[in-house]
């Protein structure tokens, strides 16, 4: 059911009924704290959702990329939550590389410590 707002113009007090969308309009809105009928409906707070693609390219935003140059443990909590909203197995080197970037390590010490893989040149 659809949550309408109201505030009351006695007490000046917000509150909340849930309305069927057959009831609203037809049944007599009372304010629960002073039972004064003079209130009025007000606009609330709207909710968005947005799916997995919308989180990932809000992530992917610049200026949520700043940080990630000099803070090796940001950059691995982005790439865990990354991972987690792909939902995909991306391997364990990837978890390896994220728990060590977690941890504080560079990217260029993380890099030097695994081995050279043919096409690397």
């Amino acid at each position: 059911m659809p949550t309408y707002e109201f505030r009351c113009q006695s007490c000046k007090k917000k509150f909340e009924k849930f309305y069927s969308f057959q009831e609203y309009g037809s049944v007599k809105v009372v304010c629960p704290y002073c039972t004064s009928e003079d209130v009025k409906r007000t606009i609330g707070r709207i909710r968005v959702a947005r799916g997995d693609a919308g989180h990932l390219a809000d992530m992917a935003d610049p200026s949520a990329l700043e940080n990630l140059d000099g803070d090796p443990r940001e950059l691995g909590r982005m790439m865990r939550e990354m991972k987690s909203t792909v939902g995909a197995d991306l391997g364990g080197e990837f978890d390896e590389v994220v728990d060590r970037l977690e941890k504080g390590q560079s990217p260029d010490e993380i890099d030097a410590a695994f081995p050279e893989t043919p096409g690397d040149e």
